[in-house]
């Protein structure tokens, strides 16, 4: 075991030289970083929360105003069929959990199951007791909303955490509709909260010029207020959404013909072929862009937009037209998010933890290398020039992941140091047994390395298992913990295995001894 072919020496050192380079990013500022060439490696590890500050924010999603727009919306379509089919009823209406409508005659009672049959979307049941009909979600049908809701939800955070440009943030499930936020680096909490509270909802809908002052609305029209209020009084609109902002592709803050902030959109095919019938059908008449249940802008059509671009004016400022941009191009949150809980970490407590971590560092590996020099001797700085190696290579390692890490995640690089010098100390006990037995120095290491492996493997494949049963079940810093250890063991085979066994043939070669100094 001893013998180390050219190839085997060549593709040690060729790890060893990467990780090195692989690791050194982490020495220097990223203002240095970034003014280097390209081509030279420029990721690093991440600091989380608890490290370099942040904010921590706890979201619920709201699902009782999803269900509710989603019962409208089936209301609204059971209207249209109901009507269009020519079937009478009455007091339909939408319920806690459902839409309920009555018929006014028995014989039309099939027509009505086939014409309710299709707006039964996915999750819901229609229940049918002689002339009266109930939409309703079944209680499997609300748990399969809520689920796909929050993971659309993470999904919309992320992205828009993301356009910010925010290294790393921990975006998690808890529970059944609640989602945990850490954002390292954040000055500002409360332009986060905005940011992740707004739900972006941009829908474009003709304004009811016949319904302008009058006292009672019809079934298909509805009042919604300005977002300024000095931009007048409430506008009745048209229930009926002509274009919603899921069809948008992209959004930029621009400006418009008067030199103001604006932002400019566009819509994929789709969308610009309903933005441009619904224009060219309209020209004259004044539709009105909807942001969050606020009108925005209620321009005039002067013509058809068949090009699927334009431009949304109002009272912006540059900042907030930004701002608005980003959430488009993020996309709108499928239901409200609630901050129900927030705190902030200081940068100055996240100095305390580095500071407090690289001492916990420091005593670990001056206490190591000096028991492995006591106990072992020259076999003992062989082992420490190992251990090096193995700090190096994690930090390697996790600077290519792009792991954040966190105080745990220290706590399982101190582990791991530990870790690194234990094969070193079952392969050297057993070369002092056999040299005990009376065999002869390279006999006694050859024996030591080849009897020790199957116990080392043993002990590392053990906690393995378990790391990786922390990072399946484990969340936020018990992952960490769970990936730096992983990544420390599997390192730490290399290196003990490898790299202490690679000095000692090397010294043995050159230095023939008849004893081991142990």
């Amino acid at each position: 075991m001893l013998h180390f072919s050219k190839l085997r020496v060549t593709l040690i050192l060729l790890v060893l030289v990467i990780g090195t380079v692989l690791a050194a990013p982490n020495l220097v500022s990223r203002a240095t970083l970034d003014a280097l060439p390209g081509w030279v490696p420029k990721s690093t590890v991440n600091l989380g929360l608890d490290l370099q500050g942040g904010s921590h924010l706890l979201l619920e999603v709201d699902m009782s105003k999803l269900i509710q727009e989603r019962l409208d919306n089936a209301l609204e379509e059971a209207r249209a069929k109901l009507r269009v089919a020519k079937i009478g009823y009455t007091g339909l209406t939408r319920t806690n959990d459902g839409v309920a409508v009555n018929l006014l005659d028995q014989s039309t009672v099939d027509a009505a199951r086939k014409e309710l049959s299709a707006v039964v979307g996915e999750g819901m049941e229609l229940d049918v007791d002689g002339t009266s009909f109930v939409l309703r979600y079944t209680e499997a049908g609300l748990t399969q909303l809520r689920s796909r809701t929050v993971d659309q939800s993470i999904e919309i955070v992320r992205r828009r955490i993301d356009e910010t440009g925010t290294r790393e943030p921990t975006i998690v499930r808890q529970g059944e509709d609640r989602i945990v936020v850490q954002v390292p680096g954040v000055t500002d909490p409360q332009k986060l909260k905005d940011l992740l509270r707004s739900e972006a909802k941009l829908t474009f809908q003709m304004v009811e010029e016949t319904a302008i002052g009058a006292a009672t609305l019809p079934p298909t029209v509805m009042r919604v207020e300005h977002a300024d209020p000095a931009d007048g009084p409430a506008l009745p609109l048209q229930k009926r959404i002509l274009v919603a902002g899921e069809n948008l592709t992209d959004a930029q803050q621009s400006f418009d013909q008067n030199s103001l902030p604006a932002v400019s959109f566009k819509f994929d095919t789709l969308g610009a072929r309903k933005f441009g019938d619904a224009t060219s059908k309209n020209v004259g008449k004044r539709f009105a862009i909807v942001l969050d249940d606020k009108i925005i802008s209620a321009p005039v059509i002067k013509d058809a937009i068949l090009g699927g671009s334009g431009i949304i004016s109002g009272n912006f400022t540059t900042e907030s037209a930004r701002d608005l941009a980003l959430l488009l191009r993020a996309g709108a949150l499928p239901a409200p998010l609630t901050v129900i809980e927030e705190r902030t970490v200081g940068a100055d407590l996240g100095a305390d933890s580095i500071q407090a971590g690289k001492i916990a560092c420091i005593i670990a590996i001056a206490g190591i290398v000096v028991a492995m020099i006591l106990l072992y001797g020259l076999f003992g700085i062989f082992a420490n020039i190992a251990l090096i190696f193995n700090g190096v290579l994690t930090l390697a390692g996790l600077s290519l992941l792009g792991a954040t890490l966190t105080l745990p995640g220290i706590a399982g690089i101190v582990l791991t140091l530990g870790m690194a010098v234990d094969a070193n100390v079952l392969i050297l006990e057993r070369v002092r047994e056999e040299m005990r037995n009376g065999r002869s120095a390279v006999t006694a290491m050859e024996f030591g390395y080849r009897e020790a492996l199957a116990t080392i493997i043993d002990a590392h494949v053990t906690t393995l298992i378990s790391t990786l049963l922390l990072f399946m079940f484990g969340t936020g810093p018990i992952k960490g913990f769970a990936v730096t250890l992983t990544i420390g063991i599997i390192i730490s085979l290399f290196t003990a295995l490898l790299v202490t066994q690679l000095l000692t043939a090397v010294w043995l070669r050159r230095a023939r001894p008849k004893l081991l100094p142990l």
